[in-house]
């Protein structure tokens, strides 16, 4: 049985653990593989995130990528109107994206700012969809985001399919999984609900522009037919109707790892048949 480690009257995960507990899972050398993780449900890691990060790139080796979903911390989003505009008073109080130094949203966990901050680690420049990645393909995934509908066929999310690439839950919540929304944006739903807002961008010569973008809504379900939470039930659904999913522990987190080709595909045909069933 792997066991944590004592220093002191502590214990700890050690990054040669969490490694041979990955491996058990199933990743490989050469993966591709967007990571959402709960460093609290993973337990204390005696050197923090960065052990987690570590045993993940051990077992992808030099061939592979991590990828992670950062966001950025958008607390003005409920200021916009129907037209999207952002009031001219709040403007200058608000600190505009920069792809270099923005901060990776907090509801995303710490792990998602430890890894944004990683030494060589490249991010995609959609401010709300933005996926930082780590590894050989990581300019590949994260280069050309498109401002608007940043979830669909040109993302980095589009392309973790297109690589035949890996979702890795550890001790995440079901209804955080990030490529759902992929789903959602290339679905062919009727009545997705649309999203347009400004968006503060700072350019690497130091000047800002305001630029209004347009996205399928990522906050509320996209149709109205869609309840609360629902990226929760597809998990749920898929990881009973699928036999190549693989469960475990990362750390003392339960993890799941599975394809992302697999989950876009019957997240999709989930929605459509959920909508139309329910007219």
């Amino acid at each position: 049985m792997q066991k944590m480690i004592a220093v002191g009257d502590e214990y700890y995960w050690s990054q040669p653990v969490l490694a041979e507990q990955l491996r058990l899972l199933g990743l490989q050398p050469g993966d591709a593989v967007m990571v959402h993780a709960s460093l609290r449900a993973a337990g204390p890691c005696l050197n923090g995130a960065d052990d987690l990060i570590d045993a993940l790139l051990q077992c992808t080796g030099e061939n592979g990528t991590l990828l992670c979903y950062v966001n950025w911390l958008e607390n003005y989003e409920d200021s916009t109107g129907d037209d999207g505009c952002v009031p001219a008073a709040l403007k200058p109080l608000i600190t505009p994206f920069d792809v270099r130094t923005s901060r990776a949203n907090p509801d995303h966990g710490v792990f998602a700012e430890c890894f944004r901050t990683r030494p060589g680690a490249l991010r995609s420049a959609n401010p709300g969809a933005s996926v930082a990645a780590i590894g050989a393909k990581a300019a590949y995934f994260t280069e050309n985001h498109p401002l608007c509908y940043g979830y669909g066929e040109d993302s980095p999310f589009a392309r973790l399919v297109a690589e035949d690439g890996k979702v890795l839950m550890p001790g995440a919540p079901a209804d955080t999984m990030s490529l759902l929304h992929h789903a959602e944006s290339i679905a062919p739903l009727r009545n997705k609900r649309i999203r347009r807002k400004e968006l503060p961008l700072r350019w690497a010569d130091g000047s800002t522009d305001w630029v209004m973008s347009e996205e399928f809504d990522t906050a509320d379900p996209v149709c109205d037919c869609f309840p609360e939470g629902y990226f929760a039930q597809i998990v749920a659904d898929f990881c009973q109707q699928n036999n190549n999913v693989r469960q475990g522990n990362v750390g003392s987190a339960a993890a799941l790892l599975i394809s992302a080709r697999e989950m876009r595909d019957f997240a999709v045909s989930w929605m459509m048949a959920y909508q139309h069933n329910a007219g």
